[in-house]
């Protein structure tokens, strides 16, 4: 069975003014569609045929199959992490757990902030949850994801140039100023207490 690009969870102008339709054009409509075309190019006649995206982050070695099942992955779930309606703060054990490990909402964006600016290159930074159900802020590269280090991803921003250059050109800061705007800390609370 073939990967599909899945639709975005909104319209492609509902995340203005912060991500134009221009963006989501290319970042959706051509560089995450071309990862669902190139893995659905490589899995077949391969052990990894009939697998999940997930079964095929963990199993496959470094390489073409994994860079394209994780990047189909990751943009996947940083759809996800936008909403029109999103923006604040979390609320709840979300927040709680927030609180508790870096003092404050503000302590923490700090830190995420930092992490994400000084993210070398083609990159994400996440929230995850660790299995002893700490939180931390990670940084990964190129088509990383937090899932092979036994961690459950919360939120995360694209860092790659093409999530922001045709918004923000060279500025990373001023995208993540609209990233925080956009922030869906509904989607975050879930992938928390999953």
């Amino acid at each position: 069975m073939a990967f599909e690009l899945p639709a975005l969870p909104y319209a492609k102008d509902a995340l203005l003014p912060h991500i134009s339709v221009e963006t989501l054009e290319f970042h959706h409509g051509k560089h995450h569609n071309t990862y669902v075309d190139k893995l659905n190019g490589l899995v077949p006649g391969t052990e990894f045929e009939g697998k999940t995206l997930e079964e095929i982050i963990m199993a496959a070695p470094a390489g073409p199959v994994f860079n394209n099942a994780a990047q189909v992955w990751n943009h996947t779930f940083y759809w996800n992490s936008l909403s029109p309606n999103g923006g604040g703060e979390p609320t709840g054990a979300l927040a709680d757990a927030i609180n508790a490990k870096w003092g404050s909402f503000d302590a923490f964006k700090a830190e995420f902030n930092d992490k994400a600016v000084n993210n070398f290159a083609s990159s994400w930074t996440w929230l995850v949850k660790n299995a002893d159900g700490s939180l931390e802020i990670v940084n990964t590269s190129n088509a990383g994801t937090p899932m092979t280090n036994g961690q459950t991803a919360l939120l995360t921003v694209d860092l790659w140039e093409h999530a922001y250059y045709i918004d923000y050109r060279n500025v990373r800061p001023n995208y993540l100023g609209g990233f925080w705007a956009l922030a869906n800390w509904e989607f975050a609370a879930q992938n928390f207490a999953a």
